[in-house]
This record gives structure tokens, sequence and C-alpha cells, in this order.
């Protein structure tokens, strides 16, 4: 049969456009430009350092793209999302993640046919970690985390049984949304997170911030050479799919030596569904870690079942916290 048109093929193959649209306008600044009021294209333009000749195109096209209203008068504004979402003086702003993905990703993967064909990363891990605790912004790229994390964090919330369990630490926790979530869920709960140094001072103040200072505190190490803190729940999220499975494997034995007995180990990812026929995101984010390091992929939630039946987990469950991602309990 012949198809109809080319047109989804075609569509997929100009979808760059739309994202480098979106990034640049970060980049600028517009959306804070205009979290303050609405401007002609004249003064926008000038607010953010855009020339008059592509001034208009790149304006209407983030029209187009549902970011920025017009009025009949010819002055832009932003729309819900974005004013929310991408205005820099926000706490929910997401512009220190988008920001890495021009700085950094956007580029790698125009060196994607590279890594396929010889299996090597396009930029050093080393690189990664030097953005990871310090370059663009590190207060921005916390915050977008946080952003990043809460709804999984609000599922899981409600989903986990908290009541049988009095301590959580979570690993990887940037600035501490998890269990800033959980713990104004579940008041008898305390705990804190465990990072590198470098995210002491914002994980603080934003415990601080949500006054709960007295149930929460800071770990700091790294996990690849530290033994975990030990807590009644562990929470690995978005962390294993970083690594080789060596590290992954490592990095579970280490939280199943840090619970106690009937402690709880959650693990959530973007888990690509076993028969890897539709989960988009994971796949992609998959080849981001091929992409970004030496050994990291994503994985299915069997995967995950497995290795942690193998490190000594049992009573194992698999949930979806989100629309893309989900997490896999289980109990030592």
């Amino acid at each position: 049969m012949t198809p109809a048109s080319p047109d989804r093929i075609l569509e997929l193959g100009h979808a760059y456009r739309a994202c480098r649209t979106l990034l640049s306008a970060v980049e600028l600044g517009v959306f804070t430009a205009l979290a303050e009021g609405p401007l002609d294209r004249d003064a926008l333009g000038r607010r953010v350092g855009i020339h008059p000749r592509g001034a208009r195109d790149f304006l209407d096209a983030l029209v187009a793209l549902g970011m920025l209203v017009r009025s009949d008068d010819g002055l832009y504004a932003n729309t819900i999302e974005a004013d929310h979402y991408l205005d820099r003086n926000k706490p929910a702003y997401v512009g220190g993640l988008l920001e890495r993905l021009s700085m950094w990703d956007y580029g790698v993967w125009d060196s994607l046919t590279t890594a396929l064909r010889t299996g090597r990363p396009q930029y050093s891990k080393r690189d990664d970690n030097a953005l990871y605790v310090g370059a663009v912004s590190h207060d921005l790229f916390a915050r977008g985390m946080t952003v990043r994390t809460r709804r999984v964090a609000e599922a899981l919330a409600r989903k986990f049984p908290w009541g049988d369990h009095d301590t959580l630490i979570d690993i990887g926790t940037a600035q501490g949304c998890l269990p800033v979530c959980i713990a104004q869920a579940h008041a008898h709960i305390t705990g804190g997170g465990f990072d590198l140094p470098t995210f002491a001072a914002t994980f603080e103040g934003y415990v601080e911030q949500h006054g709960l200072s007295s149930r929460l505190r800071f770990h700091p190490g790294d996990f690849l050479h530290a033994q975990l803190p030990a807590a009644d729940v562990l929470v690995l999220g978005r962390v294993l799919h970083n690594w080789d499975l060596p590290t992954k494997t490592m990095l579970l034995k280490k939280a199943y030596d840090a619970l106690p007995a009937d402690g709880a180990l959650i693990v959530y990812e973007r888990l690509i569904d076993d028969e890897r026929r539709v989960n988009t995101a994971g796949l992609l984010s998959s080849l981001q870690m091929l992409l970004g390091n030496t050994g990291g992929f994503d994985f299915t939630g069997a995967d995950c079942v497995g290795w942690m039946r193998e490190v000594g987990f049992h009573n194992l469950r698999l949930e979806p916290l989100t629309a893309e991602q989900s997490m896999v309990v289980g109990l030592k």
C-alpha cells in the first residue's frame, strides 16, 4: 500500500527547528522580559538584543508554537505556561535545564551518527559533571531539577506506604524536592538527601524555606565511592541510567547494605516498556546516555526487577508514577 503522504516523516525531520527556537528564546531571556508586561516587537527586540531582521519571524514563530500570544495591536505576551515555567525570577523556572540542553546536549546530538558507529561518548563525563556541579548556573540547574521532580514526588507521596516507615534518604537529591514533598505529606517522616557536597547550601536553603530543617538534613558524599546513609527507605531517582551494568549493580548492592531488615528501596526512571516499542522518552534518554558517557543506558522494568532480585531484594513491584516515569519497589 502507498502511504498518504510523507508529512509525518518530514515533520519529525524538521523538529529541531522548533526546539532551537524555544532554546534561543530561553537564552535571550524573552519570557523573563515579558513577565514584566506585554511589549511590542521593537521594544522587546531591544530589551533582549534581537536584530530587527529576524525579530518578527522569531517572535511570531513563538506565537505559533504556543509559547507567546500577540494582541491585535501587536503586543507580545507570555502564555500562562511560559510565564509560570520560563521566567527566570519565578521558583518554577525550568530554564536552567533548557540552558543545559542549549549549551551542551543540543550540539552533542549532532554527533549521534558518530556515536552509533563508534560506541563512544561525544563529550567527556568530566565535562558533564562540571556542568552538573557548576556551569550555566548551579542554582538554576537545581531549581530545574526540582520542577522536574515535583510531580514524581507528589505521586510517590500518595502511592508508597509511608506509614510503614519512619526515615527516608533521597540519593542524588539536588535541591531536596523529593524529601521535602514526602515530609510535607507525612508528618512522621524524617531523613534527608545525599548528594555531592556542592549541593549542601541549595538543599539546606530549600529545606529551611519549607520549615523542615528540624526533620531533614543534607548528607554530603559521592555515591560511587562512599557508603550510602542508612534509612528505612532509600530512593534512587533517575540515577541508575547514568551508569554501566556493573555500576548499577554496585549501587543497588550499596542500597541493600544500607537498609535495615524490611527496609525499602525505590528506583524510579523513565522505564522503557518491556516490549521496547512505545516508550519514546525512555529510548531517547538511553541514546542520551550513549552520547554522554561510556556505559550508561536506560532499561525496562523487567531489567530493574531482575537486577534488584539478584542483589537480594524481594516483594518487588512496578508501578507508574507519571506519564513518563515509573517506580520499582523492593524490600530487604
